[in-house]
């Protein structure tokens, strides 16, 4: 992200201690800045601090014209999901900037600065210059690259940097693409984003994007858990917005009324089958990420039936419970 900006001169900032949206939204207030780079846990706290404080603040108008100041945002690490996407395109003017890269390999794919209305909402854009990249299922699968600004080697484990290659030199990056045209969207970790359930492959990050566009739903987490029957079931971790912010607020969410309002947006076999809501926000490591290989066990440990927090969906309850309501 910093190299274009470091190879033409310019100056980086960079907050110390740690993130604070206060902070950032007063140092876009100042003015000065041209690009700004973050992660979707960033912009998503700046969207609440602005609708639960900026927005309140007779001086709100300043804030947002400090925003549109800048050039262009950027976002990278993981999916921009689209209901934070679209707030920030009503306050920025424009849209943020997708990009898709790590660290071995550099930046892949990226929504071109000059003309972001030309990229499929949801989709990070195309390739970048120079990148040779194949998706394992040809239209999809896993993203394997080779790139000029590929690494050689991880530092004293050739294991590892063999297993990290297919036998023709592609980076295996273990995400999961698929193509359209000239466009790619990410589906997800192949390891914990790709549910296998009654023999469909379904997208984690496809459901959370359905379940934040409920407008009770601040943040949400979806994960798989082992099961007999289907293999493995959708489960659903789910953070509400605070009833200060919404007019008719929703406070003790059921897994029957999130089915029910995901009816429309999702299939049936993507639909969650387990819930569990809980307070504040979901745990993030230091660099904004949401690590569901650890916080998929924690919130949904083996025996996750027996605990009264976590719903379990119910056909013949809901059977029943549709029954009395055409009475």
């Amino acid at each position: 992200m910093f190299f274009p900006f470091l190879i033409s001169g310019a100056l980086i900032e960079f907050k110390s201690v740690g993130f604070s949206p206060e902070w950032t939204w007063n140092r876009w207030r100042k003015g000065g800045i041209t690009f700004f780079s973050g992660v979707p846990t960033i912009y998503m706290r700046m969207q609440r601090y602005y609708e639960q404080t900026l927005a309140r603040r007779p001086d709100v108008d300043q804030y947002i014209s400090g925003a549109r100041k800048l050039r262009a945002c950027l976002c990278g690490t993981s999916a921009l999901p689209k209901p934070i996407a679209d707030f920030w395109t009503e306050v920025l003017g424009k849209k943020i900037l997708l990009r898709y890269g790590a660290t071995e390999i550099g930046a892949v794919y990226k929504v071109p600065y000059d003309s972001p209305e030309s990229v499929p909402d949801g989709s990070v854009g195309t390739l970048f210059a120079g990148c040779d990249v194949k998706l394992s299922e040809g239209d999809e699968g896993e993203i394997q690259v080779k790139s000029p600004e590929m690494f050689s080697k991880y530092i004293f484990d050739p294991e590892a940097t063999a297993a990290a290659h297919t036998v023709d030199g592609y980076y295996r990056t273990g995400d999961i693409a698929r193509r359209e045209g000239e466009h790619y969207w990410i589906m997800g970790r192949a390891s914990v984003d790709i549910i296998k359930s009654g023999g469909y492959k379904i997208s984690a990050l496809d459901i959370e994007r359905e379940i934040l566009s409920l407008p009770y739903v601040a943040e949400v987490m979806v994960v798989s858990v082992p099961d007999e029957e289907f293999g493995e079931r959708v489960a659903s971790v789910v953070c509400l917005k605070d009833a200060r912010d919404m007019e008719s607020p929703v406070v003790d969410l059921k897994i029957e009324r999130l089915r029910q309002d995901l009816r429309a947006r999702l299939t049936g076999y993507k639909m969650p089958t387990i819930l569990r809501v809980i307070e504040a926000e979901l745990p993030k490591s230091g660099t904004g990420k949401v690590v569901k290989k650890v916080l998929g066990p924690h919130f949904f440990p083996s025996d996750y039936s027996k605990m009264p927090e976590v719903q379990v969906w119910s056909p013949k309850k809901e059977r029943k419970d549709m029954s009395k309501a055409n009475l």
